[in-house]
């Protein structure tokens, strides 16, 4: 395994049409949809990456910006933006296209986080990223603070899985 690659070379485009089908009583992509979308991409990232199995640690953010509607093409790009021992932040940006007059525009961006497993499902360590182009640099020298603030998230979400009961309505008093 080398001990460091490079952000394109974990570079996944997926671009599909926006049919009626995929959309919400808004005439819009449903998110669900877009959703699938991300975490397949960014899957597909990661385990380029590390050229390992992985599973998703979190999904850190999915931030809809624009509406995507079936005049559209959505073209989403991710690739892996910084590396912990084990981990992996992957970055998706979703472009959508208006395939009549050509416009396009960042219709929607997430983060997700992915831990690479041996055979036995341990982490495992991954190669350390390096950025190139000046979008994948920003990315990465804005990785800390990102990963600080999912660390306190799964800290709080621990906490309140704590209260939390695992009894059905009908059993709780």
């Amino acid at each position: 395994m080398a001990d460091t690659k490079t952000c394109k070379e974990s570079w996944v485009v997926k671009t599909a049409h926006v049919f009626p089908s995929d959309t919400n009583n808004h005439d819009t992509l449903f998110g669900g949809k877009l959703m699938s979308f991300i975490d397949d991409v960014a899957s597909l990232s990661a385990i380029r990456h590390a050229r390992m199995p992985v599973v998703t640690a979190s999904t850190d953010s999915v931030d809809f910006l624009t509406p995507i509607v079936p005049s559209d093409s959505v073209c989403l790009e991710s690739f892996v933006t910084w590396t912990g021992k084990s981990s992996m932040e992957v970055f998706v940006k979703v472009v959508a296209e208006n395939l009549l007059n050509g416009d396009r525009r960042i219709a929607a961006t997430a983060f997700l986080s992915f831990v690479a497993l041996n055979e036995d499902k341990q982490p495992v360590p991954v190669p350390k990223i390096v950025p190139e182009t000046d979008e994948e640099k920003k990315l990465y020298e804005t990785a800390p603070v990102r990963l600080e603030a999912r660390k306190k998230r799964r800290q709080e979400s621990k906490e309140l899985a704590a209260h939390l009961t695992t009894k059905r309505l009908w059993e709780q008093g």
